[in-house]
């Protein structure tokens, strides 16, 4: 496997978009549309799976379909001795999208999926069950305005290369 590269250039980006826009698209139509060697598109693939760019190939699944229409966002205060034990607690609970220890208000945020109001009700009485979980804070969302993604992190240029000479 050939070193780890710093960043991504532009063919890495092609690849990255196409895979994105056309998910079961085969590797030998990829190269043909981007005009390079099928084995070309394997090594760039296989080097940002090594260097931890691309992080699955899988589907995303959309809650709603899901049957779970209602997100929120939960701030936990918590015990900080046992934010391990609450973490494996939360991994737990199906209806848990993320969770994250931040700084600030609040320790550990988490996205949660409700069937309806009173679901999430049910899942933020479940998480303050759990052992060291002292209080929540609540917000429902309304709508999405960005939904998550990461493309355009990987088209912007990095700072290094906004430089001017």
């Amino acid at each position: 496997m050939a070193a780890r590269r710093d960043g991504l250039d532009e063919l890495d980006r092609k690849v990255l978009h196409l895979i994105r826009e056309r998910p079961r698209t085969g590797l030998l139509e990829i190269a043909r549309l981007l005009g390079v060697a099928r084995g070309t598109v394997q090594a760039r693939l296989d080097r940002m799976v090594a260097d931890g760019v691309i992080t699955d190939f899988g589907p995303n699944l959309s809650p709603r379909a899901l049957g779970y229409p209602v997100q929120a966002f939960t701030t936990l205060e918590v015990e900080q001795i046992t934010r391990p034990d609450i973490s494996a607690a939360l991994t737990a609970i199906p209806e848990v999208l993320e969770a994250h220890i931040v700084t600030g208000p609040g320790d550990v945020w988490c996205r949660i999926a409700g069937r309806d109001h009173e679901h999430i009700q049910q899942v933020i009485d479940q998480t303050l069950a759990i052992p060291g979980v002292r209080r929540s804070s609540t917000v429902i969302t309304l709508s999405t305005v960005v939904a998550h993604r990461v493309q355009p992190l990987a088209d912007a240029p990095r700072a290094a290369d906004r430089r001017s000479p």
